[in-house]
């Protein structure tokens, strides 16, 4: 084993590496207007073969290889990660590595039944993030686009709560002139249920969604907003890296987080590395390119080999797009949020 195994290491601005976000896939059955709008995944859009899927044995390499240097948490992502065939499979794999405390999943929570949120809590799932951007049927339907209704997704929340997955956080990715009226009734709805309303800044992820800056609702705006109706107050971050900013109700009613990646970026504390379907490593939600490490794992690369080759990535690392961000580098053609991951 080399030297390297079992320690923690940083990039170049001094950033250890602690979480690594998994897809599972490039398919989703929903097609919101931020990620995969339909004028670009419309019906003829070609999804990858299975072929070119990373497997779930080459999948855990990767995630045992990056929990030796350091990664603690996985969260698995998509697309939306329960169409893949098996998962619970691939999830007990990975709750099995040795120094991953943390299992958690991204999903809109259209596929999770009681039976499938019990079988993903047993396979070693602790969290989940549900994704759902209006409470309103109309606006709720324009944005998923494929006329998928709220109620569903409240329901498979409460699948998730009902079999016990611990934490349970909701995340609204609210954009200017689409979905800004329904931050509050969001707030409201689920204040004093014990889950986590994260509001999210419009970003400029992948090259398809026609991101402007003006259709940004910045994190002042949508504190200010929640704070006039249920008054908030800001909490100290759980841990350093925490994306999200936190915010208490002065009334008792639980927390709020809010995700200001554009107006208020967070990099020089980004601890996280993202594997894509098929292999691709990336260093940055933002980025332009990756490292290829699906034709490693099929060629024959051992794991000592594969452990060195993170490390190499990781200790290169420079990245700081959203402190550096500008009109030339949102016209750059960024990897795409459903082939990434969120």
């Amino acid at each position: 084993m080399t030297a390297d195994a079992g320690k923690a290491i940083t990039d170049r601005l001094g950033r250890h590496v602690r979480d690594l976000r998994i897809s599972v896939t490039d398919r989703c059955n929903f097609r919101c207007v931020y990620c995969m709008p339909k004028k670009v995944f419309g019906a003829s859009y070609k999804f990858l073969p299975r072929s070119e899927l990373l497997s779930f044995e080459e999948l855990e390499r990767v995630a045992a290889a990056a929990a030796q240097l350091g990664v603690r948490k996985l969260r698995i992502t998509g697309g939306e990660p329960l169409v893949r065939h098996d998962l619970e499979r691939l999830l007990e794999r990975l709750a099995g590595i040795a120094g991953i405390e943390d299992l958690s999943m991204t999903t809109n929570a259209s596929l999770l039944t009681r039976e499938r949120a019990a079988a993903i809590k047993a396979a070693g799932v602790n969290r989940v993030n549900v994704s759902l951007d209006a409470l309103d049927d109309e606006t709720f339907m324009r944005i998923n686009d494929v006329g998928f209704p709220v109620q569903k997704v409240l329901q498979g929340i409460e699948n998730a709560e009902a079999v016990g997955i611990g934490s349970i956080k909701v995340n609204m990715v609210v954009k200017r002139g689409a979905n800004e009226h329904s931050i509050v009734p969001m707030a409201r709805f689920f204040h004093g249920t014990g889950h986590i309303v994260r509001f999210i800044e419009y970003m400029d992820v992948g090259h398809t969604n026609g991101w402007r800056l003006d259709d940004v609702v910045p994190a002042t705006e949508i504190a200010a907003m929640i704070d006039r109706e249920l008054p908030i107050e800001p909490l100290q971050a759980n841990y350093a890296g925490e994306v999200a900013k936190r915010w208490c109700y002065t009334d008792g009613g639980g927390e709020i987080g809010i995700i200001s990646s554009v107006t208020q970026p967070f990099c020089g504390e980004c601890t996280r590395a993202r594997l894509s379907a098929v292999g691709m490593l990336y260093t940055c939600l933002f980025a332009t390119s990756g490292h290829d490490l699906r034709e490693a794992l099929r060629s024959g690369i051992d794991d000592d080999a594969l452990r060195q080759r993170l490390s190499a990535i990781w200790t290169a690392r420079t990245d700081r797009y959203s402190e550096v961000r500008s009109e030339a580098t949102v016209s750059l053609p960024k990897i795409e949020m459903s082939y990434i991951g969120g």
